[in-house]
Parts: C-alpha cells; sequence; structure tokens
C-alpha cells in the first residue's frame, strides 16, 4: 500500500463532540527507522477519555486541532528495525487513528500468543478488564459481604466492575441510563441490582437498592452522580475515581457541591488512578481474569464497530451511553 488512511481532528469542540470535528484524509505511508517498528492496526479502544485528551493535557500530551486522533490500539507488526519485536508479533501500542503507525520498538508492549480473538486483548484482558480490577482491587479493596456500587454500569469498565465485585463475594449494584439498560446489566451480567439515573428518582432508588449503606464507590461519570453517591457512603468508606464522563461534553463542568465536609465527617477515602499505575500488578490481574472467564463468573461484552472511518461515529455515539460493554473500532482482520 502507498497511502495511509488517517483521522484527524478538523477542529476541537467547545462543547459537544460531533463527528463533524474530524476529518478522514490520506496520508502517505509511514516508514519504520532504526530502533522502530511498522505496525498495522487492527483494534483501535474507543473511550470516554479520548473526548478528555480534547481539553487540554492530563496524564498525557493533549489532543490538538490537526492531529491524527490519539488511542490505544492493537496491531500486528508488518517490519522490524529492533531486536525486541519481529513481523507477525502482535502488540499494544499508543497509536493513532490511522491504518499503520511506526513507532518505538521500545514502546510497544508484545501481547500474548494464545488469545483469541484479539478483541479480548482490549476488553476484558485489556484496558478495560484491567482498569475495573486495578480500581476495584487496588484503590476500592472491597471485602466480601460489601457492598459495591459502579456508576456507567453496562459500559466498557462498569461490566467487569460489578461482575468483579460479585466474584469477590460482594454485592454488586449499578447505576446506569435508561430502564432497558438495567434490565439488561441485572439479568445478563447478574448484578444484584440497577437503578436508571434517567428516572428522577437516583437518591430514593439507590437508598433502596442499598439498604445497608455504600462501602466502595467506582465512579466513571463524576458530576451529579457522585453528589448523590456521596450522602450514602458508609464510614470510611472508599470511592475510587476512574472518569468523569458527564463533564467531557460540558461547557460549564460542575462537581459535587459536598466537598469537603463529608469527606471529613465519614472519613472516606477517594482516590484517582491510571490503568498503568498497576502495571507491576498485571499478571495478578491477567490470573484472576482468565480463571473468573473460564468458570463463567466474569462474561466478555465487547461492541465492535466496522472501518476506521466509522471511528468518530464511535466515539460520539459511546459519549452518549450507546454502548453496552467495551467499544472498539475494528480497522484490519484479526491474522490468520
Amino acid at each position: 500500500m502507498s497511502k495511509n488512511r488517517q483521522v484527524i481532528i478538523r477542529e476541537l469542540p467547545k462543547g459537544e463532540l460531533t463527528e463533524d470535528h474530524f476529518e478522514l484524509r490520506e496520508a502517505e505511508m509511514p516508514a519504520a527507522g532504526a530502533g522502530e517498528v511498522l505496525v498495522r492496526t487492527i483494534l483501535m479502544s474507543i473511550d470516554a477519555a479520548n473526548r478528555a485528551w480534547m481539553q487540554g493535557a492530563t496524564y498525557r500530551e493533549a489532543v490538538k486541532a490537526g492531529d491524527v486522533m490519539h488511542t490505544y490500539s492493537i496491531g500486528e507488526v508488518v517490519e522490524s528495525k529492533a531486536d525486541t519485536l519481529a513481523a507477525g508479533d502482535i502488540v499494544a501500542v499508543e497509536a493513532r487513528w490511522a491504518e499503520y503507525v511506526a513507532v518505538k520498538a521500545s514502546v510497544a508492549e508484545k501481547l500474548p500468543a494464545d488469545i483469541r480473538p484479539l478483541s479480548h486483548l482490549l476488553s476484558v484482558f485489556g484496558i478495560a478488564g484491567k482498569t475495573a480490577y486495578h480500581g476495584l482491587v487496588g484503590v476500592g479493596r472491597p471485602q466480601a459481604g460489601e457492598t459495591v456500587v459502579v456508576s456507567a454500569a453496562a459500559g466498557s469498565v462498569g461490566i467487569f466492575v460489578g461482575q468483579i465485585a460479585k466474584a469477590l463475594g460482594c454485592r454488586a449494584v449499578g447505576i446506569a441510563g435508561g430502564q432497558e439498560k438495567c434490565d439488561w446489566v441485572v439479568n445478563e451480567l447478574g448484578f444484584d441490582a440497577c437503578i436508571d439515573y434517567r428516572s428522577g428518582n437516583l437518591f430514593r432508588e439507590l437508598k433502596a437498592a442499598c439498604p445497608d449503606g455504600i462501602d466502595v464507590y467506582f465512579d466513571n461519570v463524576g458530576g451529579q452522580i457522585l453528589e448523590t453517591v456521596l450522602f450514602q457512603m458508609n464510614m470510611k468508606g472508599r470511592v475510587v475515581c476512574c472518569g468523569a464522563v458527564s463533564q467531557y461534553n460540558a461547557e460549564a463542568p460542575s462537581g459535587p457541591r459536598n466537598l469537603p465536609g463529608l469527606v471529613v465527617v465519614k472519613r472516606l477515602r477517594m482516590e484517582g488512578f491510571i490503568v498503568m499505575d498497576f502495571a507491576d500488578q498485571d499478571a495478578k490481574a491477567e490470573a484472576d481474569l482468565r480463571s473468573w472467564v473460564a468458570d463463567g463468573r466474569v462474561k466478555v461484552v465487547e461492541d465492535v464497530v466496522e472501518g476506521l472511518e466509522n471511528a468518530p461515529a464511535a466515539l460520539v455515539g459511546l459519549l452518549a451511553g450507546e454502548n453496552r460493554g467495551k467499544r472498539m473500532v475494528r480497522v484490519a482482520p484479526d491474522p490468520a
């Protein structure tokens, strides 16, 4: 191939993200330099964090107008100019919305050869499953018998948080948008309860679903939902701060109004994290997740959108809550 299709950020959004903020274009094929590899993109992760990167530098560099959209992806090495990787290796890379990328071999993670389909390397055994595991186990530290609540419960991370909580002997309660989605979380994933935050009765319904209070809250949304949950946290409860999707499209983001008062009175611990913080625990996470998938305690749900050109719509739709499970875009088929 002589051309490399890419999706660029045509214009940074000032409010709600739309497909018009992106543009599909053709560029010259990248070439691998010394110590680099040329990677064919197979699957791209679609995450709410993608939107946050457009708001400025966070735990990583900001995405700017004119940039090829940043992403985390799974790909196949097609050319290597490094001793550590060879053509045919499957790798995880910080990449771009593009068919091919050239990256330093030192930042490409060689992935296990025994996991198929490769989509599982983005979902349960990848960024989604490990985010859920490390956030809940490493930060939330739930004990059997405790109540764990997770927002965005039908999303890529939320589905695993609730199922892991159940595997650890906890009561799992989800918060999601729409009764149909809530019913699915309970009936298909085994949560003990799930509350529709759009019903207008979140506080009352949450109290009914958690009669003994909340010990661990895994927060993916921030804003008003976080504020409501904080009032029902138990003494010395733990709040795992993973994301704030309710704020990413807001022109005037708002936070909970009851801080730090409730944190002090209830001796709460609120802690943010990034999945890479727990890289030294990845082997334990993968072993536990493999065991739970094998015995049916964790079900894998994936939402795969076909085609690089559909990546903008996939991200806009995810921010609107249309996905169930881990959303990703397939750019190329799994190698035989």
